[in-house]
């Protein structure tokens, strides 16, 4: 499933943050980066299964959108942690 939401946060604090959230607040099924660039991170998890993430910027913000099959909840709960547009 594909999730999508804005913030006011840089590309590079939204990856920092993903790496935190997924490395330490879940750690029933943790996940952690594999690959990762200026504007995008992938983590692999429990089973191999992976998140992506991809920020871009947009008209005074950023656009961050996580692709995932088995990471729903997670993927939900740290967007929902990230503030939105200024």
């Amino acid at each position: 499933m594909v999730h999508e939401t804005t913030t006011s946060l840089s590309a590079a604090d939204v990856i920092a943050r993903a790496k935190a959230f997924f490395s330490e607040r879940v750690p029933h099924n943790a996940a952690y980066p594999e690959t990762e660039g200026p504007g995008f991170l992938t983590l692999r998890g429990q089973g191999g299964e992976e998140i992506a993430l991809a920020i871009v910027p947009t008209a005074g913000a950023q656009r961050v959108r996580a692709s995932t099959y088995l990471f729903d909840q997670g993927v939900q709960r740290f967007l929902s942690t990230l503030p939105g547009r200024v």
